[in-house]
C-alpha cells in the first residue's frame, strides 16, 4: 500500500462499517478523531477518521481519496472516540450514525469549529445620534440601534440578532444607508469565561446527607452511587457540594437531566450557588449556542455542563464526576434511530474515565436496585426530607362510592376548596392533555378514529379541532355522526377539560394549564413555572410534565384523576411505572413547613398494589417487583433485545421479522429466548403497519453474540428493503 495509510472512515449512512479511503493527494494525514470531506457514491459526505490501516481488502486503485480534510487536529480525543465506539457496539448501530449523534449539527454539516459568523454592529457614526429623536419617526429602526449599541464593538451575530428581534434586515437597510450600521464577518472565538460571581451559602446538611457526601467523597477512581432519597430530601445539595468540591480540584462536571423543562429552575440554583455560569447543551438551544457549549465543554473552559440525553457524548478535557438526575426517567432513552440509554452510556463513561458517578431519584429503577443489591453500586438512603417539612398523607377515594362528576370527586372537590381557604396551592394531574380523549356518537356508540393509527382522536375544544397524539394528523371537530347522523360527544377527561370544569366551580381562584399544548412557545415553559412557583396560580392542572424534580413551595395538596390507567398494563413494569409516577407527583405537595395530602381517585380501592403502595411506599412495590421478576426471569434478571419493523403492508413488516427469526435460530442454538413475530400493541402508526420480535436471554454475552452477528446479516437482506427496522438494546417500552 505504499507508504500511505488507509484511513478508515466513519460516514453517516445506516451501514455497520468503516469505508476505506487514502488521505488527499496533497500528502496531508488526517489524525484519527479529524473529520474529512469524501466521495460518497455521487455525493460528498463528512466522515469522521476512526482508525489508520496498513492495508484494505480493496486494490489500491480502487480506494478514493479524502477531498478535504476538515480539522487539522482530533475533534474527538481517545475517550471521545471510546465512547462512539462502544455505544455503537452495545446497542448494535451503525458508527457513523453513533459519531454523527455525538457532534453538534454545524459540526455534521462540515462547518469549522470556530466558524466565521455574520456580525451586525454599529459604526462610529452611530455615537452621535439621537436614539430618542429616532424612536419617534422610525421606532423599529431605534430599537435596532439600542440593542447593537448594547452590544458594543462586535455587535451580535445575526442568528442571535433574529431571535431577539426577527424584522431586524427592513431596519439594517435604512440604517446602513446611512452609515450608522455594517455587516461583518468574525471568527467565534469563545470569550474568557466570566469571572466567578458571589457564591451563595446553603442550608447546613444533615445526618444523612453528610453520610452519603462522606461515601461518595471516600471512593477512589470509578464509583457508581444511587443517592435515592425522598422528593425534597436535598439531593441537590449533596450535588452541589460535589460539583463545588470538583470544580475546586481544577476538574469539570457533566450533569444530566432528563428534560429541558427541567434545566431552567436547576441552573437557576447552580449559577446561584456556585457562581459560575453552567454551559448548557439541549434541544431549546440553536444550533451556534449548542456548538458554543460543546465547544467549551471540550476545550474545559466550561467547568460545569448541564444537558439533557445527548449531552452524555459531550467530550470534556478534564472530567471529575458525573452526576444523572432522576435517574428513572424514560427521557434518558432514544426511542427514535440511535436507540441509546443516556443513563447507561453515563455509567459506561465514568467506569471507562474512572471516576464517580452519581445517580439520583426518589424512585430507583429496579436495575439500579438491583446493582446495590448484588454490591455493584453504592445505596445511599436519604429517607427524610430536609428542614422540618414532613412527609406528604395519601389518601385514597373509591369512585364506586363517591361517584366524580366531570373528574372530580366530591372528597377532591371538598379537600381543594379546604386547601384554598388555608391559602394553600393545589396541584390537579391527569397524564392526559386535550380536552377528552375520545368522541362518541350519541346514538349508534362509533368513535372518532385516526385515519392512520389504530388509536382514537382526541378532542381539543379550543379551537374544534380532532387531533392524534401518535401522529399529528388533524380535522375539524365532528358535529354528526358519519355512520348514523347522530350528535357526537366528547366522552372522558383531559387536562383541558378539567381546566375548564375548575375555572367554573371555583370562578374567584386563577387556574394554570401546564401541558405541551399550552407550553409550545419558546420559553413558555420556564415562564410558567416560574408564576406557579412564585404562586401566582392557586390550581395548577397538568401532565407528568409537573411531577418532574420542580418545586412550588406553597403547593399543599395534589388531586390524581384517572390513576387506574397503570393497574392493568400488560408491560412487566407497569407496576414500577405506576408507582414512580405517583411517588413524584405526590413529592410536590408539602415541600415546606405545611403537611401535604395527596388523593388518588381509583375505581379499583381493593387492588393490592394501593395497599402495598400506602402501607409501604415506592421501597415496598419495587421490593415486591423485583421479587416478581425474579421468579419470571424478566430484567433485570434477564437481557433483552427488541427487533421492530414497519412498512405500508402489514405482510412486508412480518416477512422481515419471519427472516430476522430464521437468523436468530442458526445463531443463537437455544442460547436465546424468542417471542414473536407479533403485531406491535399498535399495529399501524402513521400509515405503517409495526411487528416486533423480541430476543430473551440471561446470558447477556450470548445475547449480544447474536445481535452482532444478526445486523449485518439484516442489513443485506432483500427483505429489508421494504421496512424501516431496528434494533433496540435494553428496551423501555415493550408493548
Amino acid at each position: 500500500m505504499g507508504n500511505s495509510p488507509v484511513l478508515k472512515v466513519a460516514i453517516n449512512v445506516p451501514l455497520s462499517r468503516l469505508f476505506d479511503y487514502l488521505p488527499p493527494a496533497d500528502g496531508s494525514r488526517p489524525p484519527p478523531g479529524a473529520r474529512v470531506r469524501v466521495p460518497f457514491g455521487k455525493q460528498r459526505q463528512v466522515g469522521l477518521v476512526v482508525a489508520h490501516a496498513c492495508d484494505s481488502a480493496l486494490p489500491r486503485s480502487r480506494i478514493r481519496r479524502v477531498l478535504e480534510v476538515l480539522d487539522d487536529e482530533p475533534l474527538l480525543r481517545d475517550e471521545d472516540r471510546w465512547l462512539v465506539g462502544f455505544t455503537s457496539e452495545y446497542y448494535h448501530h451503525p458508527i457513523g450514525e453513533v459519531a454523527a449523534a455525538a457532534i453538534p449539527a454545524l459540526l455534521r454539516q462540515g462547518r469549522p469549529l470556530n466558524p466565521l459568523l455574520r456580525h451586525v454592529a454599529v459604526t462610529d457614526a452611530a455615537r452621535h445620534v439621537d436614539t430618542e429623536a429616532l424612536a419617534k419617526r422610525a421606532p423599529r429602526q431605534a430599537e435596532l440601534m439600542e440593542l447593537l449599541l448594547d452590544a458594543g464593538g462586535n455587535g451580535i451575530d445575526i442568528e442571535t440578532l433574529a431571535e431577539q428581534m426577527p424584522t431586524w434586515r427592513r431596519s439594517y437597510r435604512a440604517l446602513a444607508g446611512k452609515g450608522l450600521i455594517a455587516e461583518f464577518e468574525m471568527r467565534a472565538d469563545d470569550p474568557e469565561p466570566p469571572p466567578r460571581g458571589e457564591a451563595t451559602a446553603g442550608p447546613d446538611l444533615n445526618r444523612d446527607q453528610r453520610a452519603a457526601l462522606d461515601e461518595i467523597r471516600a471512593a477512589n477512581g470509578f464509583h457508581a452511587s444511587i443517592l435515592d432519597g425522598v422528593t425534597g430530601s436535598g439531593k441537590t445539595e449533596v450535588y452541589l457540594h460535589l460539583i463545588r468540591e470538583t470544580i475546586a480540584a481544577g476538574r469539570q462536571v457533566l450533569v444530566l437531566v432528563p428534560e429541558i423543562g427541567l434545566t431552567p429552575q436547576l441552573v437557576t440554583r447552580l449559577r446561584t450557588r456556585l457562581g459560575i455560569e453552567p454551559a448548557l447543551l439541549h434541544s431549546g438551544l440553536s444550533d451556534l449556542e449548542r456548538l458554543r457549549s460543546w465547544r467549551q465543554a471540550r476545550s474545559g473552559d466550561a467547568k460545569l455542563v448541564v444537558g439533557t440525553r445527548s449531552a452524555v457524548f459531550t467530550p470534556m478535557r478534564e472530567a471529575g464526576l458525573i452526576i444523572v438526575d432522576e435517574e428513572h426517567d424514560h427521557s434518558f432513552k432514544q426511542q427514535e434511530g440511535l436507540r441509546y440509554s443516556a443513563r447507561d452510556l453515563a455509567i459506561a463513561r465514568a467506569k471507562h474515565l474512572d471516576l464517580p458517578i452519581v445517580l439520583g431519584s426518589a424512585t430507583p429503577t429496579l436495575e439500579m436496585l438491583h446493582h446495590c443489591e448484588t454490591g455493584n453500586y453504592s445505596h445511599l438512603r436519604l429517607p427524610r426530607r430536609a428542614g422540618d417539612a414532613k412527609p406528604p398523607e395519601l389518601r385514597i377515594v373509591d369512585l364506586g362510592r363517591a361517584a366524580s362528576a366531570e373528574g372530580l370527586s366530591e372528597p377532591l372537590a371538598d379537600a381543594i376548596s379546604g386547601h384554598l381557604d388555608e391559602s394553600g396551592q393545589v396541584l390537579i394531574y391527569l397524564n392526559r392533555r386535550g380536552f377528552a380523549p375520545t368522541l362518541i356518537c350519541t346514538g349508534c356508540g362509533h368513535v372518532a378514529e385516526c385515519p392512520r393509527c389504530d388509536a382514537r382522536m382526541t378532542v381539543h375544544a379550543k379551537d374544534r379541532r380532532l387531533r392524534c397524539h401518535h401522529c399529528g394528523s388533524a380535522r375539524p371537530l365532528d358535529e354528526h355522526c358519519g355512520e348514523c347522523g347522530a350528535a357526537m360527544r366528547p366522552l372522558g377527561e383531559g387536562t383541558q377539560r378539567l381546566e375548564d370544569v375548575l375555572v367554573r366551580r371555583y370562578p374567584d381562584r386563577r387556574v394554570m394549564r401546564i401541558d405541551s399544548d399550552s407550553t409550545q412557545r419558546k420559553g413558555a415553559m420556564d415562564e410558567a413555572l416560574q408564576r406557579a412557583t412564585r404562586g401566582e396560580a392557586d390550581i395548577l392542572v397538568g401532565t407528568q410534565m409537573l411531577s418532574k424534580g420542580h418545586h412550588f413551595p406553597q403547593l399543599t395538596l395534589v388531586g390524581i384523576i384517572n390513576a387506574d390507567q397503570g393497574l392493568f398494563g400488560t408491560d412487566f413494569r407497569s407496576d414500577e411505572r405506576l408507582a414512580q409516577s405517583i411517588i413524584q407527583v405526590a413529592g410536590r405537595a408539602g415541600r415546606e413547613s405545611r403537611v401535604g395530602e395527596v388523593i388518588i381517585q381509583t375505581a379499583f380501592p381493593t387492588h393490592p398494589f394501593w395497599q402495598r403502595l400506602i402501607d409501604g411506599g415506592y421501597a415496598r412495590v419495587a421490593g415486591d417487583a423485583l421479587e416478581e421478576r425474579r421468579l419470571t426471569n424478566w430484567p433485570p434478571y434477564s437481557r433483552l433485545a427488541l427487533l421492530r419493523s414497519a412498512a405500508t403492508r402489514r405482510g412486508d413488516a412480518h416477512a422481515f421479522l419471519d427472516v430476522a427469526a430464521g437468523f436468530v435460530a442458526g445463531l443463537a442454538r437455544g442460547r436465546l429466548r424468542v417471542l414473536g413475530p407479533v403485531d406491535a400493541p399498535m399495529a399501524r402508526l402513521a400509515g405503517r403497519y409495526r411487528a416486533q420480535l423480541l430476543l430473551q436471554s440471561t446470558d447477556r454475552r450470548a445475547l449480544h453474540d447474536v445481535l452482532r452477528e444478526l445486523r449485518p446479516l439484516l442489513e443485506t437482506d432483500p427483505t429489508a428493503r421494504k421496512v424501516r427496522w431496528s434494533i433496540d438494546v435494553d428496551p423501555v417500552e415493550l408493548f
